[in-house]
Parts: structure tokens; C-alpha cells; sequence
């Protein structure tokens, strides 16, 4: 157990932002905790389940944790949900309705903005929830912040009865900072649910009457944004221009305007805006730094307030000193060229599936199969899209690609009459929201074939448990989904549930020919472990034998990044002239010997090498 978990006093530790949020968990209390792995916000559930005082688990989607968490405040125990920001749309109906009604014990919502898209399909604004639902945003700068401003959320969440959001960014996430630690756990006993319908239960006429009580709170939120701590003016001796941020914004603003006042907003929704005018007044130009979307600017604009934002700042990415300085320099009347940097000329490295995925059979399948239309998912089967398989032709969210392949297949235009469509999904995926698709494909009578990619961990994020690896989220034996039993249970007609294993590449391309042929929905299951997972087993790797290997690249198809292309120049017998030949060449030290290469070569120069007995000579002393 690592030390920050063993802490029980005050100490400094080295943290992300994501363990912070952890300690901080621990120690306000929290009884529940409850998530759905998500770069960025992944690590913040796995260090909450280091601490043996929390009952935390990996729900099935964001919703049924944010219910999860609903659940375990109105008993009247501190509660926890983690989730980046996509996963906030997929909360979205619970949260909304609860943020009317209200909660008993503190209820915090960790959301984790990608701001820069390093892992994610959009980049959108959480900062949006706190005006949405009419409750509380904090917004922290550092893992000293995260760890402070989570314990104050579950305060504040209980105070006023009301759900708190804590939105992080990638920057604050993964950005590891000294944190002082108090070291102690406050314990809060659940009080027990008390029954209450006409508050809890949520029906048209019990949820009219909250919406006078929802915008009082409104009122005393804002009366509060002008007097917390939590938003702080810095001074500064240039006061030709100050700045208004929030969370790691306000670290690039400090790092590139050192002299510069800044007012730093850790309680953002709603906004402080006698205390912004108070500032205004003190500088002669009053600029907003927020990632991503000008919800600040706006709303200080719409307080009769001349402010300068986005029309010099870009709406997207982070907002880093190389960005900031081009864009205040001229402001203040100081010109600024932009460096100029050498461009080094560097050998593109796109992201790719590992050796001996399980995903490259079904892919090199797809790749190797014409006119079909191919909807993808979320999830490392997304890499289908690139080279060498070019097997994916759509992606948007979550269990989409079953409910839009099916879409497609309603809607075929005559380009599209000749061609099959199929969804891919992965096992997770298709638990977090892609059941429903299927259902509704065989209800609706659609035809598409699924291909429902089991490699028995949520392997995006980091190969976590879900209800088909058969264990939970602390290791230990959970009951496992039978994907075979659940597709039946959903209309898929047995006929058509094939189950097959993806390194047996003829079997995997005839199946996907036959089922893409059937007039009715199908689903071909994969049954391989995600090779970065202790279920993986390995085998001994495989070699090239080069005077057998003729070039064709067939198993460079594969995709397998333990393959690589090789060049040797040979002198030729009869004419003396010097020739290059191109063959193929295999990592031994990447290569687990799943074997999928050796379907692929025709010439059959790929082979499994004898291991070789060491004999290790003693030399006698003296």
C-alpha cells in the first residue's frame, strides 16, 4: 500500500490531481464511491479503492454511477462519482433531476475535461452543469487545490442540499504536485433514509414546487461567490492589464504575467460579479482567461462590464504561455514575434493496437471483406480506422454503433443496396450502452451483423474490470456476463450467435463473410483476453526465415507492430549487380506468439524458432 494511503498525519506527498481527489474522498468521509473509466478521470476511482473505509465500484455507465452515488446520500452517507466529461452526458438525466431535489448527505461529481483532446472525441465544457442544473462549480488550479476544494465541495454539498461539481482538467489529472495532507478521517455516520415522497419522489406535481426553492438557492450561491475564500484577488504593480481565471488556466497566466493582477475564480458558478467589477476598476484592461468556451466572458459582459476574451483567445486547447503571449502582447502596446523553431523532420508515429491484440483479426477480416459499411465504437477497436486496416468508417459515442448501423440500415440509400453493414463494439461498451442498440435492431427487425469484440477488460483505459472479466473492481470473483446467453436473451436467434476465436484468421474471415450474407441480424462474439492483461498468456515468439520470405507484405497487413518491413541488397550470380530485397522481420521482444502472422504467409516462412539450451562454462580459480 503506498504511503499517502498509510498517512494517517499530516505529511507531504507527491500527487496528480486524481490521487488528491482520493485522499480527500477518504478523509471528508465518503462511504460510496462509484465511476466509469475515462482518461483523464480513471486513476481518481483507483486510488479511492486503496482506501479499505470506502465502498467503491466500477459501475456499468456514468448514469448508474451518478444513481449509485443519488442512492448512498439519501441513506445520508458522503458520496462520490468520477467521470470525464463525455460521461457527464451519459449522467445527464439523473443529475438534472436531483440537482432539483436535492440531497442528504454530500454529494460530489468529479469531472474531468479534456481540454486538448489528448484521449477523447470531443472537447467540450463542464463549466456548462453548473449553470444547467443551477449548482455549485469548483475549479481547482493544482493537486493541492483538488485535494482541498473536493473536502470543501462535500461542506458546501451538505449545507446548502445540493449536488457540487469539481471539474477537473487533464492538466490538473495527471500533473503530479507536492499536496499537504491532513492525515485524519472525519467519519460521517449515514443518518438512514428518511421517507419523504413529496420530495423524493419526483413527479410534475412534487417537482414544482422545488423550482422556487432551486432559484433561491440561485440567489444565495451568488451572495456567497462574493465573500468565499475560494476566490482570490492577486495584486500586482502592472495595471495595464489583469485577468480573470480560473483552475490551470490561472498557472499559465502567473507563469507568463507575473506582474500582471489576476483574480482567481476556485468557485466559478456562479460568478463573483460585484468582486469582478471591483477588480475591473483597479486595471485598465480586463481580460478573460478560461479553456475552453467564453461562459465567463459572457456573463461578465452581460454585467455591463468591457471585457476582452475570446477575440483574442482560441475557443479550444489549453491555454499555455505560448499561446497567451501572442495574444496580451499587443495589448499592451508590446509587439511579439513568435519564435522560430527548426522543424525537425521526425518519422510519423500513429497509434496502433499491440502485438498480439485481439482486435487485429477481426480487423485484417473487415479489411480483407468488399462492400461493407463499417460502424465504429469507443474503445481501442476505434484504431480500426487507420492504417493498415482502414476497416471503420464512422465513430461518434459510447454504444453508438449498433444504434446508427441500424439507422443505416433503415435508411440505405441505392449506393448502399449491395452492401452489408456491420457495428463493431467491445464487451464493455456494449455493457455501458450498447445492450439497448441491439434491442432496439431486433425489435425493429434492422439487419446488420455485430461484431462484439470481448477481450474481457475496459483495455482503453488501462484493461479495468467490468461485468464480463469476472471480477470487480478490487480483484475479487464477481459473476461474469455470458455474452452468448445475454444476445439470445435479447432476440438474436442462436443460429446466429457464432463464437470464435479472432488468431484463427480463416475462420474469423469466413464467419464475418457468411454472417455479413444473412438477411437478419447476427453476432459474432471474439473470445481472446487483451494481451496487456494478467489473463493473457504468452507464447514463445516467432521468426522470419529470410530466404524463404518473398515480400508480399500479407502479414505486414495484419498490423501487428511486432512485424516490421526490412531491406538487404544482394549481389546476383549470373549478372554481378547488386539488388535489394524487401522482407519482413519480427521483434522477438514484442512478439507473444499468438500466431495470427503465420495464417497470413503463403510461403510459410514464418516460424517458431527451437529454443536453445545456454551452456554456461565455470572457469576454475587460480
Amino acid at each position: 500500500m503506498n504511503a499517502v494511503v498509510q498517512a494517517k498525519a499530516e505529511s507531504r506527498h507527491l500527487l496528480s490531481g486524481n490521487e488528491a481527489v482520493a485522499r480527500a474522498a477518504w478523509e471528508a468521509g465518503v462511504r460510496v464511491a462509484a465511476a466509469y473509466p475515462g482518461t483523464p478521470a480513471t486513476e481518481i476511482l483507483e486510488n479511492i479503492a486503496l482506501y479499505p473505509d470506502i465502498y467503491s465500484e466500477w459501475s456499468v455507465n456514468e448514469k448508474v454511477a451518478v444513481e449509485v452515488a443519488i442512492g448512498a446520500s439519501l441513506a445520508g452517507s458522503r458520496s462520490l462519482a468520477a467521470m470525464k466529461h463525455v460521461g457527464m452526458n451519459v449522467a445527464s438525466d439523473a443529475f438534472m433531476t436531483q440537482s432539483l431535489a436535492g440531497v442528504v448527505g454530500g454529494l460530489v461529481i468529479v469531472v474531468a475535461d479534456d481540454v486538448g483532446l489528448s484521449s477523447s472525441q470531443n472537447e467540450q465544457d463542464s463549466r456548462y452543469w453548473g449553470r444547467f442544473g443551477h449548482l455549485p462549480i469548483l475549479e481547482p488550479a493544482d493537486s493541492q487545490e483538488a485535494y482541498e476544494m473536493v473536502k470543501r465541495a462535500f461542506d458546501l454539498s451538505e449545507e446548502y442540499e445540493v449536488p457540487v461539481i469539481v471539474r477537473m482538467t487533464t492538466r490538473v489529472c495527471h500533473v503530479k504536485a507536492m499536496v499537504t495532507v491532513e492525515g485524519e478521517r472525519i467519519e460521517h455516520p449515514a443518518a438512514g433514509f428518511q421517507k419523504n415522497p413529496q420530495r423524493w419522489v419526483m413527479t410534475p406535481a412534487n417537482a414544482k414546487p422545488r423550482l422556487p426553492l432551486m432559484h433561491e438557492r440561485d440567489r444565495k450561491f451568488r451572495e456567497l461567490s462574493e465573500t468565499i475564500d475560494l476566490n482570490v484577488a492577486f495584486a500586482g504593480s502592472d495595471h495595464r492589464i489583469g485577468f480573470v481565471t480560473s483552475g490551470p488556466a490561472f498557472m499559465h497566466v502567473r507563469e507568463t504575467f507575473p506582474n500582471a493582477p489576476v483574480l482567481k475564480l476556485g468557485f466559478s458558478c456562479p460568478p463573483p460579479l460585484d468582486q469582478i467589477r471591483a477588480f475591473a476598476g483597479q486595471v485598465d484592461t480586463l481580460v478573460v482567461v478560461e479553456e475552453t468556451e467564453p461562459l465567463l466572458e459572457t456573463e461578465i459582459r452581460a454585467a455591463g462590464l468591457d471585457v476582452r476574451g475570446k477575440d483574442i483567445l482560441p475557443r479550444f486547447g489549453e491555454l499555455a504561455p505560448n499561446v497567451l503571449r501572442p495574444a496580451i502582447k499587443p495589448l499592451l502596446g508590446e509587439p511579439y514575434e513568435v519564435p522560430k523553431r527548426s522543424q525537425a523532420s521526425v518519422f510519423p508515429r500513429p497509434p496502433t493496437m499491440c502485438a498480439s491484440c485481439p482486435h487485429l483479426g477481426p480487423y485484417f477480416a473487415l479489411s480483407h471483406i468488399r462492400n461493407l459499411n463499417i460502424i465504429g465504437d469507443i474503445g481501442c477497436y476505434t484504431l480500426g480506422a487507420g492504417h493498415p486496416w482502414n476497416a471503420l468508417d464512422t465513430c461518434t459515442c459510447m454504444g453508438a454503433s449498433l444504434s446508427m448501423a441500424h439507422g443505416m440500415d433503415k435508411g440505405r440509400g441505392e449506393s448502399d443496396e449491395k452492401k452489408s453493414i456491420v457495428a463493431v463494439i467491445g464487451d464493455s461498451t456494449f455493457l455501458h450502452m450498447g445492450m439497448q442498440g441491439l434491442l432496439n435492431m431486433i425489435y425493429n427487425r434492422g439487419n446488420v451483423t455485430v461484431l462484439l469484440l470481448d477481450n474481457r477488460s475496459v483495455g482503453m483505459t488501462g484493461g479495468q474490470e467490468n461485468p464480463g472479466t469476472g471480477e470487480d473492481l478490487h480483484g475479487l470473483p464477481a459473476p461474469r456476463v455470458d455474452f452468448a446467453k445475454l444476445v439470445e436473451a435479447l432476440g438474436v436467434r442462436p443460429e446466429r450467435i457464432r463464437m470464435v476465436d479472432p488468431y484463427e484468421l480463416p475462420t474469423m474471415v469466413k464467419l464475418v463473410r457468411e454472417e455479413t450474407k444473412m438477411e437478419e441480424p447476427s453476432v459474432i462474439i471474439t473470445n481472446r483476453p487483451c494481451s496487456l492483461t494478467d489473463r493473457f498468456e504468452r507464447f514463445r515468439s516467432y521468426a522470419v526465415i529470410d530466404d524463404k520470405c518473398t515480400g508480399c507484405g500479407n502479414c505486414i497487413d495484419l498490423g501487428c507492430p511486432a512485424i516490421f518491413v526490412a531491406r538487404r541488397e544482394t549481389v546476383t550470380a549470373k549478372s554481378g549487380k547488386s539488388k535489394e530485397l524487401v522482407f519482413a522481420r519480427i521483434d522477438a521482444n514484442a512478439c507473444t506468439g499468438c500466431h495470427m502472422c503465420v495464417e497470413t504467409c503463403a510461403p510459410e516462412a514464418i516460424v517458431q524458432p527451437q529454443p536453445q539450451n545456454r551452456v554456461i562454462r565455470i572457469q576454475p580459480h587460480g
